[in-house]
Order: structure tokens, then C-alpha cells, then sequence
């Protein structure tokens, strides 16, 4: 996906910024706020559901993206910040994990951990307190 389809965005807002910055924070709304329309996305189920534990907190419960942007001092760099997030995002929820094989201890292996676990046996009996028979 090159760029976000315009019927998903929901709302672009700007927001007076928190932090340093003197007269300038306090004066202009430089922050953006963008609300993406998840299902307005066309996203595949799988993309979803990865798109979901992605964001976490992001994601309300009614479908929206919210991406709060306010790194940079003009609303257009933190627009263009906010879009290649939720680009970044999205790139990100429609790569696949790779499958699982599930493997099994060899016999080797098995022998190696039981052995470990009679010497370690053997240790700890000897830590006892000593018998004059």
C-alpha cells in the first residue's frame, strides 16, 4: 500500500504540542492526531489480526487507527510523520510469521538430561550431614 485510501481517514486534527518550545507550543496546534478507518482499509483477515496486537492501545474499539504525531514544529512534517506511521503499520501487519515445526528431543538428548539430573542427584546427597558408623 503506496499511500492511505481517503475514505479511511476519518479525522486529521492538529493539537496544541506538549514540551519545550517556549511561545511556539503555547501559540500554535502544530501536533496532528490522525484517525484511521481499519476496516475502511480492504486489509486481509491475517493483517488484521497482526494489525491488532501491533497497535495495542492505538486501536479503539470501534475499528480506529490513532496515531498521534508531534515530533517535528510544522504541522506538515508531522502530518507526513503521522501517514508513514500508519504506512509503516500496516507494512508491518501483512508480513507473515513463519509457521512453526514443532521438533522433539532426540533419545541422545533425553539420555544427556537424565544423567545430568543423577549427578546433580548425587551432589546434593553428599551435602548431608556426615555419619560416624
Amino acid at each position: 500500500m503506496a499511500e492511505i485510501p481517503d475514505e479511511a481517514i476519518v479525522e486529521e486534527k492538529f493539537l496544541a504540542s506538549t514540551g519545550p518550545g517556549g511561545q511556539n507550543v503555547n501559540k500554535v496546534a502544530t501536533a496532528v492526531q490522525l484517525r484511521i478507518d481499519v476496516f475502511r482499509l480492504g486489509l486481509a483477515p491475517y493483517a488484521y489480526q497482526k494489525l491488532k496486537v501491533l497497535a495495542g492501545t492505538k486501536l479503539t474499539s470501534g475499528g480506529e487507527l490513532v496515531i498521534t504525531a508531534r515530533k517535528f514544529r510544522t504541522q506538515e512534517a508531522n502530518r507526513a510523520d503521522a501517514r508513514e506511521r500508519v504506512l509503516e503499520l500496516i507494512q508491518k501487519a501483512h508480513e507473515r510469521d513463519a509457521k512453526r515445526i514443532k521438533t522433539k528431543p532426540s533419545k541422545a538428548a533425553k539420555a544427556r538430561r537424565v544423567d545430568e539430573k543423577k549427578g546433580r542427584s548425587q551432589v546434593k546427597a553428599g551435602r548431608g550431614k556426615v555419619r560416624l558408623d
